[in-house]
């Protein structure tokens, strides 16, 4: 005999048909609403509705929850933020948190190819797309090779856009990704919380004589950012 499916994934399912009619930004029906309408608990609502809200489908807004617009898919290439944001509509943007000096770890050290201890820039930024926040990026840079920057780069707009303006040529990178909780630092400035799972990703990236050129940690929310890689 054929088991019967779980009462959250046939609500969760009919309420997949339900955002397929509506718009974004339109209202979601609130839990006790749905309860009614499918004969379940508020309990298997609120499960149904957490699942959509971790894929990003719908979002708080105030005391309501909303349809989302679509995640932004962000191609995995040497191309920067902004001319991934841009080939998929979005108006991209950032938000400087920190830009400091900092001493090289160990780690930063073999990732940039210098001496532990060694000056490193460390950029701190808040990534947007339509003015939503969406990424927390943090950029490790050899002080010594860059430190220019300071004086003419406007933290705002492209760091590659304004590395290849410099002459630098990329040549190859190494992306790691996987999915973590933030702290509650990142978590606020993402404007999300703690219990939300974000997308990780760490990559080291080489000029074109194979010299590194950074190292980046930049964190995600998944409810509003997904990967794309073409493969051929």
């Amino acid at each position: 005999m054929t088991k019967p499916l779980p009462k959250p994934y046939l609500i969760r399912t009919a309420l997949e048909e339900i955002l397929a009619d509506v718009a974004e930004g339109d209202p979601v029906p609130a839990e006790r609403e749905l309860a009614v309408r499918f004969g379940v608990a508020r309990e298997t609502v609120r499960q149904a509705l957490h699942e959509l809200l971790v894929e990003g489908r719908i979002e708080r807004r105030g005391r309501g929850t909303v349809v989302s617009r679509p995640k932004l898919a962000q191609p995995l290439s040497l191309a920067s933020y902004t001319e991934g944001a841009l080939s998929m509509g979005r108006t991209p943007g950032r938000l400087l948190v920190t830009w400091d000096d900092i001493d090289a770890t160990a780690e930063l050290a073999a990732g940039l190819g210098v001496s532990t201890d060694t000056p490193v820039m460390h950029l701190e930024r808040v990534l947007l797309a339509d003015g939503r926040r969406i990424g927390l990026e943090s950029t490790y840079l050899a002080k010594h090779r860059f430190g220019h920057l300071r004086a003419t780069f406007d933290p705002t707009t492209s760091l590659y856009a304004a590395m290849r303006a410099d002459g630098v040529r990329f040549g190859s990178a190494v992306e790691r990704i996987e999915t973590v909780l933030p702290s509650p630092r990142e978590a606020a400035l993402l404007e999300s919380t703690t219990a939300m799972p974000m997308l990780l990703l760490n990559r080291r990236t080489l000029d074109d004589d194979d010299q590194p050129i950074e190292v980046v940690r930049a964190l995600y929310r998944g409810d509003r950012i997904a990967f794309e890689a073409r493969l051929t």
